[in-house]
């Protein structure tokens, strides 16, 4: 049987400027090759779309002609395809960056892409674990039953109690050098966050103290300038072997999958609010640039308060 021949999709100039354009991804911009195929299937519904609506395979004067009526279409079309919003919105991010490439090339802007609002996402509330769990996941002694040495179940601990008790990302307590340890008195850390913002951050002396009987038991001898956390054979601590800490703890502990590092953050922002801490001051030990971001911490802890009260009030059940 004689295969059919595939459907255009685009002008044969287009064709050609979207395979230069999946090229500069992969080489220049050294996107994962899942990620490349993402964009290429998102664009390619795209032009799809666009040869039934235009009557035709477009061609590169069709992008930059496209107008805000008929980005809409399309967004409409495919969320009729029973794309989510969220879906929706990586098309349409794909075929903006499609058409800024274009633009780059001299082929022309396309303004109705950017003009067009994507869908409204809707919004997560980040999910805290309980004082008791969040201090558990600190200790080192919640995991004494594991084989691994003394040292990396005090250095995963320390991690993780600066992630609860000063708030850290994962990425802001790794990056700390041994001159920045909160030790020997020093009850406060300078912390480089997103964007390059520098953030003095208070610890607490549970921190300090995770962070000491780290140091006490570490094999290896840092220099001032050399990384704090330091993986089994003495060199950069990678991200994901804290995750696998916490993975054993939520086994351990019988936490949900959301019980991630990151978590830890959010429950730290959770539950001072929940003591009374104001949303300014957590916004700054957050490092968050606009106060907005942190906000979102008030629906969580107003979240956990109607839970408790429907499990406990008496006249919660009518």
């Amino acid at each position: 049987m004689t295969a059919l021949p595939p459907v255009l999709v685009a002008a044969p100039n287009l064709v050609a400027a979207k395979g230069r354009w999946l090229a500069y991804l992969a080489v220049e911009r050294r996107m994962s090759p899942k990620t490349v195929e993402a964009y290429e299937r998102d664009v390619t519904a795209f032009l799809r779309f666009l040869t039934g609506h235009l009557g035709g395979p477009p061609d590169l004067d069709d992008i930059a002609s496209l107008a805000p009526r008929d980005v809409r279409a399309f967004l409409s079309a495919r969320r009729s395809d029973g794309l989510k919003p969220r879906s929706l919105m990586r098309a349409l991010a794909a075929a903006r960056a499609f058409a800024r490439f274009l633009e780059r090339e001299g082929h022309g802007a396309s303004a109705a892409l950017s003009a067009v609002r994507g869908p409204k996402l809707p919004q997560s509330l980040p999910k805290p674990l309980s004082p008791e769990a969040a201090r558990k996941v600190a200790d080192a002694d919640t995991r004494g039953g594991e084989v691994r040495e003394p040292w990396i179940l005090a250095r995963d601990a320390a991690v993780l109690a600066l992630c609860y008790g000063a708030g850290l990302r994962i990425s802001e307590a790794l990056s700390l050098l041994r001159k920045d340890a909160p030790v020997a008195g020093h009850d406060s850390l300078t912390v480089i966050g997103k964007g390059q913002k520098m953030r003095s951050v208070p610890v607490i002396a549970p921190v300090a103290r995770a962070v000491e009987d780290y140091l006490k038991l570490v094999p290896y001898r840092m220099g001032p300038d050399e990384p704090l956390f330091v993986g089994a054979r003495g060199g950069p601590l990678s991200p994901r072997i804290i995750q696998l800490a916490m993975q054993h703890l939520r086994g351990a502990l019988g936490l949900p999958d959301s019980a991630t590092p990151h978590a830890l953050r959010h429950s730290f922002a959770t539950h001072l609010l929940g003591r009374g801490g104001d949303l300014r001051s957590i916004q700054e030990l957050l490092g968050h640039a606009s106060l907005s971001t942190t906000q979102i911490y008030t629906k969580v802890d107003a979240s956990e308060l109607m839970r408790v009260y429907q499990a406990a009030h008496p006249r919660a059940r009518g």
